[in-house]
């Protein structure tokens, strides 16, 4: 198993704090997998000794930071050798080309087979603006790196995912104003067929249940209430049906969340970012992951941001950073063992094995 390559974010949010936390949560019963964090290593012991952390730095390559990772947090220094100065909640634009050198390097590293997977600190997006970062977001620019410069690079889609709940927004960052216009049958298939393309791949699910809410309550009411759910959504899912996904929706988004509704589907689709993220931080706040379908390696990252607000006052928890190294290495586990044999991967859902028979929720039963 290669280590997991763990970029910086960040520096003057929690990032290099939670990956300090989580290396010194990396054993007893249930450890850790090994990681290394792509950063300046100056940097990494100063903030150590700021928060009076007990962590030792050793500066390595990927190749030996398996070896390393028992005794000390194995670092990667930045290609470039940058230095960085930054001071816990004061973003400055400055440190902007360390934060995107960082992805760049770890998303190479994954890619020359020198590390199985990686995983993101947050980034403050109009940290990077300011310094003429020219993508719509992180999970934009790892796409672009996943590709030759001049490639069009594959469409992303964001999964949060906990032992719990797994959700998909089907609009992500865009004004609520704007969504009927997103909203296209051709986006609601595209980004099904993503999902259910990595769920039987990486996440071991041969025949995944999926659930698409409603965009209007009561998903529209039969056109009633507004007619997205009726003439888009629902086309959509008889689309997807007929090539045998198991599909249901649109549903209303209301009654999709509770325990029993949750144990009849894998993932829930929703047509905007907060009809999904709503119930999971809800949920799992502490140790939801985010997870990007549709590259061609294996992405995770804390489900929270940077954090300004508390940075370096060492009481950010490191529970999501922890959760999304954990699930990294079982999406490369299989990934490993699907090159290697060729055959089923390991189930990684919380209704895995569930009764085939077992009766789908009706939501109209809660209304």
């Amino acid at each position: 198993m290669l280590p997991l390559a763990l970029t910086l974010g960040d520096p003057a949010g929690i990032g290099p704090e939670i990956a300090l936390a989580a290396w010194l949560a990396r054993g007893g019963l249930n450890p850790l997998p090994p990681f290394f964090l792509v950063a300046d290593p100056a940097f990494v012991e100063r903030a150590a000794d700021r928060m009076g952390l007990p962590v030792p730095v050793a500066e390595i390559d990927p190749e030996t930071a398996a070896e390393v990772f028992p005794r000390a947090l194995p670092v990667v220094a930045l290609p470039s050798g940058t230095a960085i100065a930054a001071l816990p909640g004061r973003p400055d634009s400055i440190h902007a080309g360390a934060v995107i050198e960082s992805i760049t390097a770890a998303v190479g590293f994954v890619k020359a087979g020198r590390a199985a997977a990686v995983v993101t600190n947050p980034i403050a997006k109009f940290v990077l603006t300011r310094a003429g970062f020219a993508h719509p977001g992180h999970t934009e620019f790892l796409a672009a790196l996943s590709v030759a410069p001049g490639r069009t690079p594959p469409r992303p889609v964001m999964m949060i995912w906990s032992e719990d709940l797994a959700v998909v927004p089907v609009t992500i960052h865009v004004p609520l104003r704007d969504v009927p216009d997103l909203l296209t049958q051709d986006l609601v298939e595209e980004t099904v067929r993503i999902v259910v393309h990595d769920l039987k791949t990486r996440f071991g699910l041969p025949e995944p249940r999926l659930v698409l809410a409603g965009l209007n309550p009561h998903a529209g009411e039969a056109g009633t209430i507004g007619r997205e759910d009726r003439d888009v959504l629902a086309p959509a899912v008889a689309r997807l049906r007929g090539e045998g996904i198991d599909l249901r929706g649109p549903l209303p988004a209301d009654t999709l969340f509770h325990a029993r509704a949750r144990e009849t589907y894998d993932v829930a689709l929703a047509p905007t970012h907060d009809q999904a993220l709503i119930p999971i931080k809800t949920i799992a706040f502490d140790d939801g992951v985010n997870v990007t379908l549709g590259l061609p390696f294996i992405r995770t990252s804390p489900d929270h941001g940077t954090a300004f607000d508390i940075a370096g006052q060492g009481i950010a928890r490191p529970d999501s950073l922890i959760a999304a190294l954990r699930l990294a290495e079982r999406l490369a586990r299989n990934a490993g063992i699907a090159k290697a044999f060729g055959g089923a991967v390991i189930p990684i859902s919380a209704y895995a094995g569930r009764p085939s028979q077992m009766r789908h929720f009706d939501p109209d039963d809660e209304l």
